[in-house]
């Protein structure tokens, strides 16, 4: 049987340029994996609380999700940072994600770069280095999620670090198995029936289509959608239940992910009703979005 996980970027929800309104707690039951913003692009510490006692209540693998410093552009404008800076910011976003996952009873088991973060890190050795350091100086056990054939998986799988080869069902594909700029046609897919068709080609056969018609082989270990992404819930929905009509068998890839409803499950629903509600607003985004 197949098995594939799937995992989506949460605790994002507190900026204005949301499409629509956060449907993390939907997105959690539909999930295996979850990317918790950790305040650069999004979130604050209130809603990290609340994702990962989320998460955790339903068996959902705890992630974090690094940014560029650039909270006004939800960390998608690529920042030419000096690695020093980028791995201490990196080294930060990931230390306070791991402790206030702990003070819900959780843990933090990966780590996906967000946004222009993410893109840089598939060809920018510097940057790359950075973000890999910074994953070892807090937990050599963390997981490392990137775009397969990226330097970033590169040097953390040559510094001993688990890889993990990430595709996404809502954004399209270049013919080089990079991801079509958000400013260009065809970066985003937003017909669940398409989305899911995606999804269940790329966990059986490997494989997407790029936007130019090419097929890209991409053997993903897990698959991404976006929570910000229009119809977010709708587009999970349909995913899950195609990749269980085609027997692919949906877990998460972190060893260790909290078993649903287990024994801290009932601390985390307190931490998460708690946590709900005390976001603080974010600035508008501006600038180009890649």
């Amino acid at each position: 049987m197949a098995a594939i996980d799937l995992n989506a970027d949460l605790g994002e929800g507190d900026g204005p340029w949301r499409v629509e309104p956060p449907a993390d707690e939907a997105l959690l039951d539909l999930v295996t994996s979850a990317n918790v913003a950790a305040g650069y692009h999004g979130g604050d510490a209130a809603t990290m609380a609340a994702t990962c006692a989320g998460a955790l209540a339903r068996g959902v693998a705890v992630g974090a999700h690094p940014s560029y410093d650039d909270r006004a552009g939800f960390g998608r404008r690529h920042v030419d940072v000096a690695p020093d800076v980028l791995r201490a910011q990196v080294t930060a976003q990931l230390g306070a994600l791991v402790a206030v996952a702990a003070s819900v009873g959780a843990r933090v088991t990966h780590v996906k770069p967000h946004g222009a973060l993410y893109n840089a890190v598939v060809h920018d050795a510097v940057q790359a280095r950075a973000v890999v350091d910074a994953v070892l100086a807090v937990d050599p056990d963390l997981a490392l999620l990137g775009l397969p054939g990226s330097r970033v998986l590169a040097l953390a799988a040559d510094a001993g670090l688990r890889t993990v080869v990430e595709a996404f069902v809502d954004r399209g594909y270049r013919a080089d198995g990079t991801l079509v700029p958000r400013t260009e046609p065809g970066a985003l897919v937003t017909d669940p029936r398409v989305a899911a068709e995606r999804a269940v080609r790329l966990a059986v056969d490997g494989v997407v289509t790029a936007v130019d018609g090419t097929p890209v082989r991409l053997r993903p270990d897990s698959l991404c959608l976006h929570s910000d992404t229009r119809g977010a819930v709708g587009l999970a929905t349909a995913v899950r239940a195609a990749l269980a009509d085609a027997g692919v068998d949906v877990r998460p890839f972190a060893p260790g992910a909290p078993e649903p409803g287990g024994p801290s499950a009932g601390g985390a629903r307190t931490a998460a009703a708690r946590a709900v509600g005390r976001r603080a607003p974010g600035p508008p985004r501006h600038g180009p979005t890649p």
